[in-house]
């Protein structure tokens, strides 16, 4: 909802750098950066350094979002899938979930949440003018418009679509439970499935139009959703199947690191990924570095690339789905699905359709959902 700057895009493994054969890499993203894209506020995917906890939501917050989807039904009956995941992805990146604000028992946050003022000054990638509209009713300005809150809305989208979400009588886009609702209602638009995966994108999408902002927001959709599941149930999993898993999320919160990893664990990548990134000042894991980490404490030796891992063991065609994975599992993801070499991306199987993956530059080792990335490919079962 706000104007933003470009951000990086979509990561995966397996191209040949040089002489070493680094494997996560990335496909550009193209796309205009919409005038109502992120300005300020606006971040990398950090990912978070658990794996996927609401740990970084303030209670009260994660209560305004967990009531917004809970309610929205009574604003919206023929929206289907809204979660409190996809309202916390919004809000992460839009203002890191009111960091640095006091958010009172009725959800007020004070002090108020300001963007930068839309005079086309240029900062920030601000290049459009905005009329005032509200008369600084909600922004505390009539010389332009701003965003406002931590969903950042425009106060003449506000105006047309702010809800009272906390029963005071009052539409507040500075009030948790008032923005909460309000952007649960916006993404809904029509009557989307936010459970699928094409109308959750086209809804982030229509909150902010540009690529870069929608694959920033399904990366936190995602990890909050692993929040949401619960870690993996590894009760059943024994021998080296449970090492490697266990060595895997180990290194949970390592940084991602192009071409980093090696069997003794994290280390310094090379330079550059196809987009520029380079992993040579970071001490840690690209994809398929993790896999060969993870399968290297049980004495299994695995090729660098995840192309290249995709032939060890049993293989388990993508036909069969997901459902077809056990935990200890390569899982691949390809561009072209059915051509191996085509392979970007390799995780680790966890169960409960949950992997464990070191997912692009500017993230951590991390659960992710086994759906989180394009063209599942299938996997392999190297134990």
């Amino acid at each position: 909802m706000r104007p933003a700057r470009r951000r990086a895009g979509r990561w995966g493994c397996a191209l040949a750098l040089l002489m070493f054969t680094a494997v996560c890499c990335t496909a550009p993203l193209t796309g205009a950066i919409s005038a109502l894209a992120a300005l300020n506020n606006a971040q990398d995917d950090n990912g978070i350094a658990e794996g996927g906890t609401a740990a970084d939501i303030p209670p009260r917050m994660l209560t305004a979002y967990q009531h917004a989807a809970r309610t929205i039904g009574r604003y919206a009956p023929k929206c289907r899938g809204m979660r409190w995941p996809v309202l916390a992805g919004i809000a992460q990146v839009e203002s890191h979930h009111a960091a640095g604000h006091r958010i009172t028992a009725g959800g007020d946050i004070r002090p108020k949440i300001y963007g930068a003022l839309l005079d086309g000054s240029g900062a920030g990638g601000n290049a459009t003018v905005f009329p005032d509209t509200d008369g600084g009713r909600w922004d505390g300005t009539a010389r332009g418009e701003r965003a406002v809150g931590p969903f950042q809305f425009m106060p003449a989208t506000w105006d047309s679509i702010g809800q009272d979400g906390n029963g005071d009588q009052v539409a507040d886009p500075h009030n948790a439970d008032d923005a909460a609702l309000s952007a649960a209602v916006y993404l809904c638009g029509g009557g989307r499935n936010l459970a699928d995966r094409d109308q959750l994108k086209a809804a982030v999408f229509q909150y902010n139009h540009s690529t870069a902002y929608v694959a920033d927001v399904l990366g936190w959709i995602d990890q909050y959703t692993a929040a949401a599941h619960g870690p993996p149930n590894l009760q059943r999993v024994t021998g080296p199947v449970r090492t490697v898993i266990e060595a895997a999320l180990s290194q949970r919160g390592i940084p991602y690191s192009w071409g980093g990893g090696t069997i003794h664990g994290a280390g310094y990548g090379i330079c550059c990924s196809p987009s520029g990134k380079s992993g040579a000042a970071v001490r840690g894991f690209d994809c398929s570095g993790l896999t060969l980490y993870a399968y290297a404490q049980a004495g299994i030796g695995l090729p660098r690339t995840a192309a290249a891992q995709a032939g060890v063991g049993r293989r388990i065609p993508a036909r069969l789905g997901t459902g077809a994975l056990q935990p200890g599992d390569l899982v691949f993801y390809a561009y072209a699905p059915g051509r191996d070499a085509t392979i970007y991306h390799v995780g680790i199987y966890l169960g409960g359709g949950q992997m464990i993956d070191a997912p692009r530059p500017g993230t951590v080792v991390r659960v992710d959902g086994v759906d989180t990335m394009p063209g599942y490919a299938g996997g392999a079962r190297p134990l």
